[in-house]
């Protein structure tokens, strides 16, 4: 069984396009938020022994991902903040800037959730799913009484 990505948006940011279309430019200011989602980039390999992901995450820390399991459900989040000051003779100015993202997938049967594994490395999160283990069923003769 493969991981499915699991996709739990209630509002998609399309929505508040066509409320542009509807109200003009300026209806952004109707859910008032400085925050850029974004979605990274992803890729699922399976292996005999596991489930790897790894989750194109460049510019956030490693304190601030979150690898959270519910269920049978794996969720990837982070969220940074970012504060800019340009100060010149006339002009001072103080930009803000947030950034999250959400990525939620489906945990296969097969994967044992109690033992996953997580580092980050130069912008690139790892995540290991390993399966498990089946008992090997052993032939066995019954001697009959």
């Amino acid at each position: 069984m493969s991981l499915i990505r699991y996709n739990n948006h209630l509002m998609s940011p399309g929505i508040f396009n066509l409320l542009n279309d509807v109200f003009g430019e300026d209806s952004n200011q109707i859910h008032n938020k400085p925050m850029r989602k974004m979605t990274p980039p992803v890729n699922i390999r399976e292996t005999e022994k596991s489930f790897e992901i790894e989750v194109a995450v460049p510019g956030f820390d490693k304190k601030d991902i979150h690898v959270e399991v519910d269920k049978d459900i794996l969720t990837i989040s982070s969220k940074r903040e970012e504060e800019k000051t340009v100060e010149n003779d006339t002009v001072k100015r103080r930009e803000f800037s947030t950034e999250s993202f959400e990525r939620s997938f489906n945990i296969p049967e097969d994967a044992d959730a109690e033992h996953i594994n997580a580092k980050s490395d130069n912008g690139v999160l790892y995540i290991m799913l390993p399966k498990k283990e089946e008992k090997v069923k052993v032939k066995k003769m019954i001697n009959v009484a």
